[in-house]
């Protein structure tokens, strides 16, 4: 048992390694090109360059202003969907009557792109900060709702016949048999929406907004402060990495049952 654990140690460790070395290289490629003339330095910022507007706006406090307002407009808009949509997929994906009534205008709601209703909203909402969050909000429901009806509708017949022939009820059916077979999906559509909502956010910013990364990224462009666009460009690369890799350790805590169970 020792050794294997220490096997699995070393090859996670080395797959880590391959990992850094991978992103060092690319540094490393990213830094020689503007060094060598082959791409213009004035729109193709070193690391080097990058990483000292980056301390710069650190130290002054810039970035953390925008980036604090970044973040609370994303995780509001994501949690509204979050809190709205799960329950809705359940309905959906458990009674098929209604999902059946309900489908083709969600299909069709879901094809309009996020960005294209974003003036509609202005016009609704106004240009403050509802309309970014109503915004974020339409694009991150339709991945967690149609993975929320997907994991419901995938649950095994089998399951829920026996917890039924068992006389479950139907709290005891949905808390110990659906819910758990369908969080795996769920999880998968919550990732899912999460980076849509770093994408559109980002995309709002830059149309409609005087603060936030997106809005730092197309003004310091206009400005033409090179590095320090790219410097908020890794930020949100960098938030995007976070929100992902913190959602994988969320499905993995949630789904370890799986593993116990096959261990078993």
């Amino acid at each position: 048992m020792g050794k294997h654990v220490r096997e699995k140690a070393s090859k996670k460790m080395w797959k880590s390694f391959k990992k850094v070395i991978l992103l060092l290289v690319f540094l490393l490629i990213w830094e020689l090109l503007p060094a060598f003339g082959i791409i213009n330095k004035t729109f193709f910022a070193p690391p080097s360059e990058v990483f000292v507007a980056l301390v710069r706006l650190l130290i002054s406090g810039e970035l953390w202003i925008h980036t604090s307002i970044s973040l609370k407009r994303a995780f509001t808009g994501f949690s509204i969907a979050a809190i709205t949509m799960i329950p809705l997929g359940f309905l959906m994906g458990w009674y098929n009557d209604f999902e059946e009534i309900a489908d083709g205008l969600v299909q069709t709601l879901r094809q309009t792109s996020s960005l294209s209703l974003f003036p509609v909203f202005i016009l609704f909402l106004g240009i403050g900060e509802i309309s970014k969050i109503a915004v974020i909000f339409w694009g991150a429901q339709w991945p967690i709702l149609l993975n929320t009806i997907s994991g419901v509708r995938s649950v095994d017949p089998l399951l829920i016949k026996s917890a039924r022939s068992m006389g479950s009820s139907a709290v005891s059916l949905f808390g110990k048999v659906v819910l758990p077979s369908s969080l795996p999906s769920i999880i998968t559509g919550v990732r899912l929406s999460a980076t849509h909502s770093i994408i559109v956010l980002v995309a709002a910013e830059m149309i409609g907004a005087k603060s936030g990364l997106g809005y730092s990224v197309i003004n310091w462009e206009y400005n033409f402060m090179i590095p320090e666009m790219y410097a908020a460009i890794v930020t949100l690369a960098v938030l995007g990495l976070i929100t992902n890799y913190a959602l994988v350790w969320l499905e993995k805590t949630t789904t370890k049952w799986k593993e116990d169970v096959m261990i078993t």
